[in-house]
């Protein structure tokens, strides 16, 4: 026998303990579709005896992925390949498909569900115990195997089974602000996952994961490119890549859309004007749509940034964004095709408060949209702050279909470094009461169409998906994903337990994980806003890059990209006014709400100086004054990140180590960041207030100038082009 050198005997042994850890080793690419082995032996026996057997007819691509997924899953759960049949047996089968394709078998789906909604029900068939999965479309049976494979995923009984449900959103869309060369505009995951220049004849397995991704948790459609959108991508050359895309979205009942530049016509029509009430541009458009979908026959339609921010739009030649979003869509309708009209607008040579520009330019047009338009308003009125009050749009445009516009991407809430679960943000603002029709006209009602059901109903996020290993940069920024798709699905479900759903999914079935991370995620956004933007302050980050703290910002090039055009902050105090006294901006909400937040005595704390500008010396509720409440705020927001890491600490050895220690390592990234923007923030306002931080607190660590002359480069997410923000 051969013998070894010590050294080769060592290597031997890295060799294999490397093995070893590669094989426990979790970079994150499946996501919350792990299916991880069943731990509790005695649960995954109950599982087993439930699933002996399988009927599952799957004539279309559809039903074929789905059955696909559903053998994966059981698989990796529960190590099962249920016996395929044609008929009921002794041991317990489940049964799936749509009436159709089970018709041997008499069972129904009620048209409560609609088109996309299913139903999971054990009842005998043929005298035999049987679970059913069924639907009245393909596609409802996808979302219904992965939501029975959620049922196991989250360690659920399955064995009395009576649960049915629908999307409460017709269109639920991620858009993509990614360019055609790989950047992506407030992204920090990575390049961009469409990888152009090989489309299409490579097809990615991570467009084929990215869509079952997406099915898993109900959204529908994807826009591929950026709203600030190049030309060049209703050409022909990338029409066809654009195809090879959508021929594998459509397998999970996803539908791709594209960003459209309103200059279209001039830059690949050659025509001389791109006036949405010229004849030539008119049929321009209406032969692209055609065009379009000679390629793509269940093409979407498109989305459109029009006249905000240089980009071109209807207004360049004197014309209302009716007439811009009507000629699009009367070339979208012989195909079925929406619109998706951005509302986020605004002109630095307008005086007004940017607050009440996009109000100012839609609320006179309500119902002058065509039927297959929907105007897509972001979640609150300047652009996605750490906190906003719900945008005065909703509840404003009773005629006009409008879609929630959510921001996945953390371009204000510390990008892929900080650990912030959105699902909060997007409650707080779905749960607000606009009381336009009567008390309880929360903004999720306006946007299901409660109040007027012939419109068509939508919700977006921007996407936060690069081409980084786990997809969105920290681990946790997928939770962001998946809750942004739950809520879309139905928007009045709970945070807390769709948290608890992606651990148990994406780490752990232990509730000595899951209820303690649980806790911290929730608390996460708030601990966001308390080290970055308390009491109602905003858009104070760093110009042009959103990265780091900048409320000294006074030369951005135009007043409302300026941090001292929001704070205000001077000797007297601090804070926006928006009352009647000042820019009256609360005019455009409802008389309720109106009243509420301009009365001192109920405006939550939360809102205080997005609608206040107050002495430093101001009372708070907390009887300190509003410069102390300022700075215990910005304290309890960095501590609360030190609090969070020392939770995590006491994870170790509850989930795989490659990612328990990824994200260690991000939070004291995410502490030192939140100590700087409470040290540069405190640092900065008391040159105004002139009074002392309370002794309790540790002394900032540099002095102003320090943070002042700070320099950060090559921030990610600034994207190909040269704009401020999206």
């Amino acid at each position: 026998m051969a013998k070894y050198s010590l050294t080769n005997r060592c290597l031997l042994v890295l060799l294999f303990m490397a093995a070893i850890n590669k094989a426990y080793a979790d970079d994150g690419y499946k996501l919350w579709l792990e299916y991880n082995k069943v731990s509790n032996k005695q649960l995954a026996n109950i599982y087993r005896q439930q699933l002996q057997n399988m009927i599952f007819p799957a004539q279309s691509d559809q039903l074929k992925a789905a059955r696909t997924e559903l053998l994966t899953g059981l698989d990796g759960m529960l190590a099962l390949k249920p016996r395929d049949t044609k008929r009921t047996t002794n041991g317990q089968t489940i049964i799936i498909g749509t009436p159709r394709s089970l018709k041997a078998f008499s069972i129904t789906a009620p048209d409560s569900i609609g088109s996309e909604g299913y139903l999971i029900k054990t009842a005998l068939v043929n005298q035999k115990k049987c679970i059913i999965i069924t639907a009245n479309t393909d596609a409802g049976v996808m979302y219904g195997v992965f939501n029975f494979l959620k049922l196991i995923q989250t360690n659920q009984s399955i064995n009395k089974l009576d649960l049915s449900d629908h999307p409460r959103m017709m269109y639920r869309v991620l858009d993509h602000w990614d360019n055609l060369n790989r950047t992506v505009e407030r992204g920090y995951a990575g390049s961009s996952i469409w990888n152009w220049h090989k489309l299409p004849g490579v097809v990615d397995q991570r467009y084929i994961d990215y869509a079952r991704a997406n099915a898993s948790v109900g959204i529908n459609g994807s826009v591929v490119n950026n709203v600030n959108a190049d030309a060049l991508i209703l050409s022909p050359q990338y029409l066809l890549k654009v195809q090879a895309l959508a021929n594998v979205f459509r397998t999970y009942g996803i539908r791709i859309y594209l960003s459209v530049k309103f200059s279209s016509p001039v830059e690949l029509g050659s025509l001389k004007t791109a006036d949405p009430l010229d004849p030539a541009v008119k049929k321009w458009w209406a032969d692209k749509a055609d065009e379009i979908y000679r390629y793509i026959p269940d093409f979407g339609g498109f989305l459109v940034k029009a006249n905000s921010e240089g980009q071109p739009g209807p207004q360049s030649y004197g014309r209302t964004h009716a007439d811009g979003a009507n000629m699009l869509a009367d070339a979208l309708a012989p195909h079925h095709g929406i619109v998706m009209w951005r509302a986020f607008v605004y002109d630095n040579k307008v005086p007004d408060d940017r607050f009440k520009q996009a109000y100012n330019e839609f609320k006179p047009f309500d119902g002058k949209f065509r039927d297959n338009v929907i105007i897509q308003v972001k979640n609150g009125p300047i652009d996605f702050q750490p906190r906003e009050p719900f945008h005065p749009l909703f509840g404003a445009m009773p005629n006009t279909p409008l879609m929630m516009e959510f921001q996945l991407t953390q371009e204000y809430l510390g990008f892929s470094t900080h650990l912030v679960y959105e699902a909060p943000l997007f409650a707080e603002c779905l749960q607000s009461d606009t009381y336009t029709h009567g008390i309880g006209s929360t903004v999720a009602r306006v946007i299901k169409g409660d109040f007027n059901k012939k419109l068509i109903t939508g919700m977006a996020g921007v996407a936060n998906i690069g081409t980084d290993l786990n997809w969105c940069g920290h681990p946790f920024a997928q939770a962001n994903w998946y809750a942004f798709g739950r809520m879309a699905w139905n928007p009045d479900q709970s945070p807390g337990v769709i948290a608890a759903d992606w651990l148990k999914m994406t780490f752990s079935n232990d509730d000595s994980f899951v209820s303690p991370v649980k806790n911290f995620m929730l608390q996460s956004r708030e601990n966001t806003v308390n080290y970055m933007t308390p009491l109602g302050l905003h858009h104070i980050m760093g110009v042009s890059t959103h990265y780091g703290p900048g409320p000294w910002v006074d030369n951005a090039g135009r007043p409302d990209w300026n941090a001292t055009y929001y704070h205000k902050a001077d000797s007297a105090g601090i804070g926006f006014n928006r009352t009647g006294t000042g820019s009256d901006a609360l005019l455009q909400y409802a008389p309720e709400v109106k009243a509420q937040w301009e009365n001192l005595q109920t405006c939550p704390d939360e809102y205080l100086l997005w609608f206040h500008h107050l002495s430093w010396t101001y009372k708070m509720r907390s009887g300190r004054s509003l410069w102390d409440e300022l700075v215990h705020h910005y304290y309890v927001g960095a501590d609360s990140v030190k609090q969070m890491g020392l939770t995590w600490d006491k994870m170790q050895g509850r989930i795989d180590a490659e990612r328990f220690t990824e994200v260690k390592q991000l939070m004291q990234v995410q502490l030192n960041e939140a100590t700087t923007w409470r040290d540069a923030c405190v640092l900065y306002f008391q040159t105004f207030s002139k009074m002392p931080v309370p002794a309790i607190y540790p002394k900032p660590q540099h002095q102003l100038d320090y943070y002042k002359k700070m320099k950060f480069y090559y921030v990610p997410g600034i994207g190909g082009n040269n704009y401020m923000t999206n």
